[in-house]
């Protein structure tokens, strides 16, 4: 396949090609009209010495004198074209003859009034008719006689000149006119060609340069620019084309200023908190294990601090996020405040931070996390009209040559951590290997997977404990609350609050408590189906971690959408503490679970800190006191007077009141004389497994 032709090449040719038609053409009739015009003039010069001759030579034929026509003939022959000529008699017989022609014998019928010409390749034969006229007179006419006859005048016919003429010379001068015009041809074609070239040099090398040019910014190259040489049309072209690579450049390096502002902030949010501009903890666990390696290979002395927020769940639940993610940006900026330029703060995720102390004893380190956790306890937290105090709990550990690996540092810090908000929160503790505490927070690793596996292994069981009315008055419904039991591998029962701690703070309970929403529907199916006399309402009871999460909200509203008829025999049992910190969040689900006829009830009332402020906010229809006020009533006036108060808060709001934890006849009659509608506890019904139940239902 052959190339396009360029530009360059279209021009050259375009100027080329119509000049080389015309040249040719012309060339082509100026050939022609030579050749015509020489073969013409030997026609024309042969014919004239053939009319000359044949007059002269009449005088000779008439007269037979050979001599005379041999001497005409000699000085006929001196013309350079003439090959030869002759004189022939009327029989055809040759009287005289002068060169080499080459005549036909004898003559063929030639004419008598007019020149013969035979025509070859090279020459010409012409045949000229001697002639002699007689003149025919009448003497005896006389000339006065009326009827007088005019005179005439008769033509005889005596014989032929022959003149043969060479027509190589007429040739040759065609040949040379032909290679003269060739030359004058070719030399006007390369003149022409020259021409066409430079004009086409010089009319596209600009427009070359524009397509170079816009071919290197079509790569890339922006920076390229056209040399402004033309004008009209073509240097507005030329302008358009800079403008345009100033415009790209431009628009390029805006561009690349962009990509690298967002590739810094890329880089800057791979390794930063979005929230506070701390490390994250990606980064955070790489400098830790950069650290470890200098006190591993090198034996420094480094110390890690795992820090955790107290009371900060208050603060996001009852005043929203923004206020937590205030509170944190603001804390961020206050421990960044108190830094060392070769120490690190991270922030690890929700309210936990991150503190690594290279080359820094243990005993400076803990000053340096006094200080911080004094910091924290100082400041003063506002948002809108209310203002806020919080704590700091923290883990410290030591990094040297006999730590183990980043995570099992982080995991020490962290159980350290834990064990010091175990001990008040606000506090700082050492994680060191032998702690009795940090064996327990381990031990509730430990229950972590046992739990997991009792859900695996189906070893969960539900226990069932009578709720009655304190002045023993029969109802028409059984009312129990559902407790819940793990089955050990051994078969031993263990009671809730040996796992439920580490199921809450390990966020297993939505997993715990979904296992008991279905047995308890599964159950309540049983009941409705099997038509007993005595109906019953199920005390279920829900975790805080339950509440928050929609997906647990969205699947028990989808269970009672599917089976309506159980809602008004369930009665959900939230805490306190569950209520407060997801205000909003509880009356939305209370809402639309009283849809479908579900009670409710506010568990564990009095434990937290502002119990009366939230209460007639909640939607509830039960009130059960704390058991740690009923348990010691008999004994306790303060005790006793805080069961009363709450007492009478719950019917004032049209409340149902539950006392828990009621062990003996006395506690009984005491709630009896209070006024207290419901109680609950051993000294009233022992929990027994719901086989039983189903049993007597």
């Amino acid at each position: 396949m052959t190339a396009p032709l360029g530009i360059r090449g279209r021009v050259i040719g375009l100027a080329l090609v119509p000049t080389a038609i015309i040249s040719i053409l012309l060339l082509f009739q100026l050939i022609t009209g030579k050749i015509d015009d020489l073969d013409q003039s030997l026609r024309t010069r042969a014919v004239a010495i053939a009319r000359q001759l044949a007059p002269a030579a009449e005088y000779g034929v008439a007269s037979g004198n050979l001599e005379v026509l041999q001497t005409l003939l000699e000085k006929a022959a001196i013309e350079p074209d003439i090959r030869g000529v002759a004189v022939f008699a009327e029989d055809g017989t040759r009287l005289a003859q002068v060169g080499r022609g080459s005549w036909r014998q004898p003559l063929p019928k030639l004419p008598a009034d007019r020149i013969q010409q035979n025509e070859y390749e090279d020459r010409l034969v012409y045949y000229a008719p001697i002639t002699r006229t007689e003149v025919v007179v009448d003497d005896f006419q006389l000339l006065d006689v009326l009827a007088a006859r005019q005179s005439g005048t008769h033509t005889r016919l005596l014989g032929w000149v022959g003149l043969e003429v060479s027509r190589s010379a007429t040739i040759r001068s065609q040949r040379d006119a032909i290679l003269r015009s060739l030359a004058i041809l070719l030399v006007g074609l390369g003149t022409s060609f020259y021409l066409a070239w430079r004009i086409g040099r010089q009319i596209t090398r600009p427009i070359l340069a524009l397509t170079h040019t816009v071919s290197r910014i079509g790569e890339g190259h922006f920076g390229e620019r056209v040399e402004h040489t033309g004008q009209a049309e073509l240097g507005m072209l030329q302008r358009g084309v800079n403008h345009m690579a100033e415009h790209l450049q431009a628009m390029q390096d805006q561009m690349q200023e962009r990509i690298d502002q967002a590739t810094a902030r890329l880089i800057y949010q791979a390794s930063h908190d979005a929230l506070t501009g701390l490390i994250n903890r990606s980064e955070f666990e790489q400098r830790l294990e950069r650290t470890l390696s200098s006190a591993q290979q090198q034996g420094r002395e480094h110390v890690l601090c795992y820090m955790d927020l107290d009371q900060f769940k208050v603060i996001n639940d009852t005043c929203g996020h923004a206020a937590g993610d205030e509170l944190l940006r603001q804390l961020a900026l206050l421990l960044k405040s108190k830094l060392r330029k070769r120490d690190t703060l991270a922030r690890l995720g929700g309210d936990e931070f991150a503190l690594l102390l290279e080359n820094c004893s243990i005993q400076d380190a803990l000053e340096v996390a006094d200080a911080f956790r004094a910091e924290v306890q100082r400041y003063r937290f506002k948002w809108g009209d209310r203002i806020f105090s919080v704590g700091m709990s923290v883990g410290v550990v030591a990094i040297n040559r006999d730590s183990g690996t980043t995570a099992s540092l982080l995991s020490a810090a962290d159980a350290a951590c834990y064990v010091a908000k175990g001990r008040g929160r606000n506090q700082i503790h050492l994680y060191e290997g032998r702690d009795h505490d940090l064996a327990r927070h381990r031990g509730e690793m430990q229950w972590v997977t046992r739990v997991q596996r009792a859900l695996e292994e189906h070893r969960l069981r539900l226990s069932w404990q009578e709720i009655r009315r304190t002045d023993g008055v029969p109802e028409s419904r059984r009312h129990v609350e559902l407790l819940l039991r793990m089955l050990d591998d051994d078969g031993s029962v263990i009671l809730p609050m040996a796992f439920i701690p580490a199921a809450e703070r390990y966020s297993i309970m939505p997993a715990l408590d979904r296992w008991v929403i279905e047995e308890t529907l599964r159950v309540c199916k049983q009941h409705l189906v099997a038509e007993r006399q005595m109906h019953c309402l199920f005390d279920i009871n829900l975790s805080g971690a339950s509440l928050k999460d929609p997906e647990f909200r969205t699947m028990l509203l989808a269970c009672l959408h599917d089976n309506p008829v159980l809602g008004p025999h369930l009665c959900f049992e939230i805490t306190e503490t569950a209520a407060i910190g997801n205000l909003s969040v509880v009356n939305e689900f209370i809402d639309a679970m009283r849809g479908f006829g579900c009670s409710f009830a506010l568990d564990d009332f009095g434990s937290g800190l502002s119990s009366f402020t939230y209460l007639k906010n909640l939607k509830v229809d039960y009130l059960k006191i704390d058991g740690a006020f009923v348990r010691d009533i008999t004994r306790n006036p303060i005790d006793r007077s805080m069961v009363e108060a709450i007492n009478h808060i719950g019917h004032q709001m049209g409340l149902k009141t539950v006392a828990e934890y009621v062990e003996s006849e006395e506690t009984l009659a005491l709630l009896r004389q209070i006024g207290v509608d419901y109680v609950q506890g051993n000294g009233v019904h022992l929990p027994e497994p719901l086989e039983i139940l189903c049993g007597k239902l």
